[in-house]
């Protein structure tokens, strides 16, 4: 059943009981029972006069008709709140087969807040590599076989029990089909098999959307998730001046990294790089800047001239960015795990892997250190802003909305700041409203907040402690190498500390 069918059968029943009664309410208005005080006000009410219902059924039923009625536009409207698909009108920027690249649109009409999400999903840095992706994951190169319709999550989602700050902006899925982190300008030529194009397709899509409403918009917020994440981090500030470039310097343009961080560092052991999964991250993008003919921000190709490829990873470029960014990173990214060939498949873990994991908590740690505006829980997982358990994340007891929302409030102190310049003072944050958010504690999954871990095998749901045990660690002895009794380790892993 409907929401608003739900509704209008609860008022029916207590209006009949009403009526059979014989009561009035007083003053023409109906008392709350109870058990019902205390509720939060449904967001649209229907005013109903009750004066003349007594012992007339036939008012009764016109003014149940006629709450139908104005019931019936808002059920349809739930019912129209997926994001609808759209190819672009220039049809020369494609996806990797040379298919039309396009987006899904929800607008939300009076609203001024535009949240444009970029899709995550790994690369290809050569034509074997390539070739292989189109074979297993045509999704990602192609929009052949795209969906209609997209149901939004997590903070696309239009439902503000699940997304309390952002439900009701214009939401614009941008779906992952160039397969270069977001970076690349060249076109399907005879000489080139696929088209890297990933820049110039939200460089195209900004464009059309100027003519749906981003024109009078005030803020627009680029987010992304993994290779997203990391294509916010290169592309926010060339939205910024595409807009600027067209009259439009007014909205305020900000980023939303989320599980796009990532290190250059040595692998735990070293591998061939044959694949995307086994090839060092950073031999695989100085392969994939050059098969993409990648682009980077400006800046930062100043500052990394000849070695641009230092712009994909997150503490490098980020400095040289003019644009707010709120960086989310999982503190132990099963990604980052994944290409550092650390894989968390059952087996017991080996004593190197595990100093290997604890160090790589460490590092990710120092480079955020400075960073005013991020949310970094000590979690093994990847990928946070989309999923349902967004909300249910917390580190130092702020979950990440509430974070973003602190975030949203102190740049309306210095909204054309960047995030690591003044925007970061005190004075500029919220009293009560924290900005900097990471977890101290050491190892992945200390954190209780931390999304559900399931044993790969069984399905089976797991704590801290069962997944380290699981892992084949011994919590005595990693009690003994802290200095500390196993009671009190086991107290700290369970209460994240």
């Amino acid at each position: 059943m409907g929401g608003g069918t739900f509704a209008l059968a609860v008022l029916v029943t207590l209006l009949l009981v009403e009526v059979a009664e014989g009561r009035r309410p007083r003053g023409g208005r109906m008392h709350s029972s109870p058990s019902y005080r205390g509720r939060s006000e449904s967001p649209e009410s229907f005013p109903l006069d009750f004066t003349p219902v007594e012992g007339n059924m036939d008012t009764l039923m016109r003014q149940v008709q006629n709450l139908a009625q104005s019931l019936y536009p808002c059920s349809t409207r739930r019912l129209d709140q997926d994001m609808k698909l759209r190819f672009l009108d220039n049809s020369t920027v494609t996806c990797n087969d040379g298919s039309s690249a396009g987006y899904y649109i929800k607008e939300s009409k009076g609203s001024r807040r535009w949240l444009v999400f970029l899709e995550g999903g790994w690369y290809c840095f050569s034509k074997e590599n390539c070739d292989s992706r189109y074979d297993t994951m045509r999704r990602l190169m192609s929009s052949s076989r795209w969906p209609s319709t997209r149901t939004g999550t997590g903070i696309l989602s239009p439902q503000p029990e699940e997304n309390p700050h952002w439900w009701n902006a214009n939401m614009v899925f941008i779906p992952y089909c160039s397969s270069d982190v977001w970076s690349g300008a060249s076109p399907k030529t005879d000489q080139n098999d696929y088209a890297f194009m990933g820049s110039l397709i939200i460089q195209e899509v900004v464009n059309e959307l100027l003519t749906k409403g981003l024109d009078n918009a005030k803020v627009l917020l680029l987010a992304g998730s993994s290779a997203g994440g990391t294509g916010v981090l290169l592309n926010v500030d060339r939205v910024a001046e595409l807009l600027k470039s067209r009259g439009h310097g007014s909205v305020q343009v900000r980023g939303l990294a989320d599980s796009g961080w990532f290190l250059d560092n040595k692998q735990y052991r070293r591998t061939d790089c044959v694949d995307t999964i086994s090839c060092a991250p950073t031999e695989a993008i100085k392969r994939g800047i050059r098969y993409w003919g990648g682009v980077v921000p400006e800046r930062c190709r100043l500052a990394h001239t000849g070695e641009e490829w230092n712009c994909f990873f997150g503490y490098k470029v980020y400095p040289t960015l003019k644009s707010p960014v709120f960086v989310v990173q999982w503190l132990f990214d099963e990604a980052q795990l994944t290409v550092d060939n650390i894989h968390l498949t059952g087996q017991p873990v080996q004593e190197g892997q595990w100093r290997y994991i604890q160090n790589l908590g460490i590092e990710l740690r120092n480079t955020l250190k400075d960073i005013p505006a991020m949310f970094a829980p000590a979690c093994l997982s990847h990928e946070v802003i989309t999923r349902n358990y967004w909300m249910d994340v917390q580190v130092k007891g702020t979950s990440l909305p509430r974070a973003l929302q602190c975030w949203d409030r102190s740049l309306h102190h210095s909204p054309r700041n960047h995030g690591n310049s003044s925007s970061s003072s005190p004075r500029s944050v919220p009293r009560g409203c924290p900005l900097h958010l990471i977890d101290s504690c050491p190892w992945p999954h200390c954190n209780p907040t931390c999304p559900t871990i399931r044993d790969q095998l069984t399905g089976r749901e797991m704590n801290v402690i069962q997944f380290l045990t699981h892992m084949g660690f011994d919590v005595q002895r990693m009690a003994q190498q802290q200095g500390l009794e196993p009671s009190k380790l086991l107290g700290m892993l369970n209460s994240g500390t």
